[in-house]
């Protein structure tokens, strides 16, 4: 019997494995890095085979199929030999979509998908809906189907996951945005990246739904030359009235929520739409609005001192991401900014940075191209090499009433293991200062 292959150890593929398992095909995973112990124990316990530290090349070009984590580049020599060979190679969420009738809800784009995902997913599941958060957040989509199936499945898609489909059709879809991302993935070429992410509508029909952002130029321009079948409805700025929503005859003040700035109204609109699509009554929308938590790292309150509010928002790794947060900002805001450059333009910063930022904190070990970049605007500029430090300085420089805003623009591989690590020791910097100060 012909193995069905897994490529990757990780969430994505011990997912798969899983599902494969309980489906009864013959399955073996492969790894080129080390597995995780945890998915080692898994994997062992259901007697699914496995290699880590390796590619068994024979093994796996004798694949009926094979299943291929999403962080694995579609150019990488062993994925190239498969295809030469013609063997299917699939993503997770195009396998566990074949055995699953459950309602299904993409949702992608460049910047703010996290936030929306999770958001649609609450409003689901706080109504009393059979909603799982699955894809890019939570779970695997795979193994939710293999252990704890459910009516609805929210996924947060990337578009490396949405490069590996073949067949699989979310009921109702979500583009965020496009801006340049991942271009090392797509030859460099950013009209491959739109296309990646219009995958999602590929295999909708004309009783789905696809939802988009009608003020996105890059979302608009594609719109204009090619067709997609689903029913569309566009969410666009008119439908913000201050602090305010209009979604289907319906307002919502996001006010009283957790969900600051004009790019999180966006998303609440997107998130709500599809709330109402699915039935949910505008009283179970209010209160699951008002009871979000927004996930870690994103625009995430990290507490006050001496009046000076802190905002963690280290998951904001490009130019776009950081728009949308000193976009938010009502009072003067202590920028910190830094980290790995990944070729920014910060010219869109600009007019933002001057109308909103009263200092700036550089936070990386080479700060030279931002103070080259914003040092004309003639604004206080500090250097720091630590989190501590970067809080410290920030604080020295902000008075009551203001706030502190970590929206780096940058990786953070230079001082940090990941943007969770940033944000954490931001936060444990701000609570240290609190304890000190209380």
């Amino acid at each position: 019997m012909a193995e069905t292959v897994i490529l990757g150890g990780g969430e994505s593929g011990v997912g798969a494995a899983v599902l494969a398992h309980k489906a009864g095909l013959n399955v073996f995973l492969s790894d080129k890095g080390e597995i995780r112990d945890k998915y080692k124990q898994e994997l062992n316990e259901k007697g699914i085979p496995y290699e880590e530290g390796r590619h068994d090349w024979d093994r796996i070009l004798a694949a009926s199929e094979v299943i291929k984590s999403p962080g694995i580049p579609d150019k990488v020599p062993l994925v190239q030999a498969l295809k030469v060979a013609g063997k299917p190679v699939i993503d997770e969420v195009e396998f566990a979509s074949r055995y699953t009738d459950a309602t299904l809800i993409g949702i992608t784009g460049s910047n703010g998908k996290t936030t929306t995902t999770l958001l649609t997913w609450h409003l689901l599941h706080s109504a009393g809906l059979d909603a799982a958060l699955v894809g890019n957040v939570g779970f695997s989509f795979a193994r939710r189907v293999a252990e704890s199936p459910a009516a609805i499945y929210v996924l947060e898609l990337s578009s490396f996951q949405l490069d590996g489909i073949v067949r699989f059709r979310p009921h109702i879809s979500i583009l965020l945005n496009i801006t340049p991302d991942h271009l090392d993935r797509y030859d460099y070429e950013f009209s491959n990246y739109v296309r990646s992410k219009f995958r999602i509508v590929m295999n909708q029909r004309p009783e789905d739904r696809f939802l988009y952002f009608s003020e996105d130029p890059n979302v608009m321009n594609y719109l204009k030359s090619h067709e997609v079948k689903p029913a569309r409805l566009a969410i666009h700025g008119g439908m913000i009235m201050g602090t305010r929503i209009e979604v289907v005859g319906q307002e919502y003040d996001l006010a009283p929520t957790r969900l600051l700035g004009k790019h999180n109204a966006v998303n609440a609109l997107f998130a709500a739409n599809v709330a109402v699509m699915m039935g949910v009554k505008p009283d179970k929308i209010r209160q699951g609005l008002e009871s979000f938590q927004p996930a870690p790292h994103r625009m995430e309150d990290s507490g006050t001192i001496n009046g000076v509010l802190f905002i963690n928002d280290s998951k904001a790794t490009n130019v776009d991401a950081v728009f949308y947060a000193l976009q938010s900002m009502t009072v003067p805001t202590v920028w910190i900014v830094g980290g790995q450059d990944k070729g920014n333009d910060y010219g869109p910063l600009m007019p933002l940075v001057k109308e909103k930022v009263k200092a700036i904190v550089c936070l990386g070990a080479d700060n030279s191209k931002l103070l080259a970049a914003f040092g004309p605007l003639n604004k206080p500029v500090e250097e720091a090499d630590t989190a501590e430090s970067a809080v410290g300085k920030a604080l020295a420089l902000a008075e009551p009433g203001e706030v502190v805003l970590l929206s780096p623009a940058c990786a953070s591989f230079d001082l940090f293991r990941n943007y969770e690590d940033r944000g954490e020791q931001f936060k444990a910097a701000v609570r240290k200062l609190m304890v000190d100060d209380g």
